[in-house]
């Protein structure tokens, strides 16, 4: 699908078709769409196909006057009541009047320009409108590592009351999370500062604090991701030393008590062998020896705090 916006009178509109300083936005955009943008641009195809790759990585390539940015943006995918932070790459296309972006999925940094939320954004002005397109992307990273932190302490609360599995696999699936930002910031960070030396991009002189703005709040999301992956690494081990020494305890009072079970069947299958000469034969007697012994045998194990 293709959606046309222009800046008119401050403000992001949409607008039939494309003109020149005019944005298109490109969401999971047709055989047919495809060839007509790179028919209208001349744009290179391989730059739609590494646009709508999953897998593709950061990066900034440039082609017949062209350039292909590659940045990767957070993006949260709901199964019921399960939450999931996942990456997904985001092409920017400059062409020499206009902005194209190229998504295989909606997602909400894009609908918040495409709907005016984004003040002072000029789609005319192609740098001015990927960094702030950049920045936007940086403040969704931030804004999603402080729910993943908040998920995280809930769930240790949790598991400070009953440890689940469910518990315990939600935590894996936060630290798959947290890999896929660290990584992806990464990426996005090489290619901002890239776009800094402004060989592929060019930059204007009221750009450079906008940039700045971009880069620094990239490495803040760059040092979160890392500061809560080593927290959720440790807490995760944290955890797996408790239930190991849960289970430890566990088996502990297990061996203990079996212990003083077989006491009286030790004493029983004595007294009940079939030869002369065994002393105390009355019926009370092996019942309260195994008594006595089962109860000093339970004290000495309760204060080396076998039980």
């Amino acid at each position: 699908m293709l959606s046309y916006f222009k800046t008119v009178d401050g403000r992001v509109r949409s607008t039939a078709g494309w003109e020149p300083g005019c944005w298109i936005n490109c969401v999971a955009p047709s055989e047919d769409e495809i060839a007509g943008l790179i028919r209208d641009f001349s744009i290179e195809p391989d730059f739609f196909r590494a646009a709508m790759d999953e897998e593709e990585s950061s990066h900034i390539d440039t082609e017949d006057g062209n350039t292909l940015i590659i940045i990767d943006i957070p993006v949260v995918e709901r199964t019921g009541k399960e939450i999931a932070y996942v990456t997904t790459p985001l092409g920017i296309i400059l062409t020499e009047k206009n902005v194209i972006t190229v998504s295989t999925r909606e997602n909400p940094i894009l609908d918040e320009f495409a709907e005016g939320i984004v003040r002072g954004v000029q789609t005319n002005l192609k740098t001015h409108f990927i960094l702030h397109l950049m920045l936007r992307i940086a403040s969704r990273y931030l804004q999603y590592l402080k729910q993943i932190d908040r998920m995280t302490s809930q769930i240790e609360r949790e598991l400070r009351r009953s440890m689940k599995n469910s518990q315990l696999l939600q935590l894996m699936d936060i630290e798959k999370s947290l890999v896929y930002f660290s990584s992806s910031l990464k990426g996005n960070e090489l290619t901002i500062e890239k776009i800094m030396r402004g060989r592929v991009v060019k930059l204007y002189e009221e750009d450079q604090d906008l940039l700045e703005d971009v880069l620094i709040e990239v490495k803040q999301a760059v040092d979160m991701s890392g500061i809560y992956l080593d927290i959720l690494s440790s807490t995760m081990e944290s955890f797996a030393s408790l239930i190991s020494n849960n289970l430890n305890m566990v088996m502990k009072v297990l061996a203990s008590i079996t212990l003083i079970i077989s006491i009286p069947m030790v004493i029983s299958g004595y007294y009940g062998m079939n030869v002369e000469g065994i002393p105390f034969t009355t019926f009370w007697f092996p019942i309260v020896i195994s008594i006595l012994c089962m109860a000093v045998t339970a004290v000495i194990l309760k204060k080396k705090e076998m039980l």
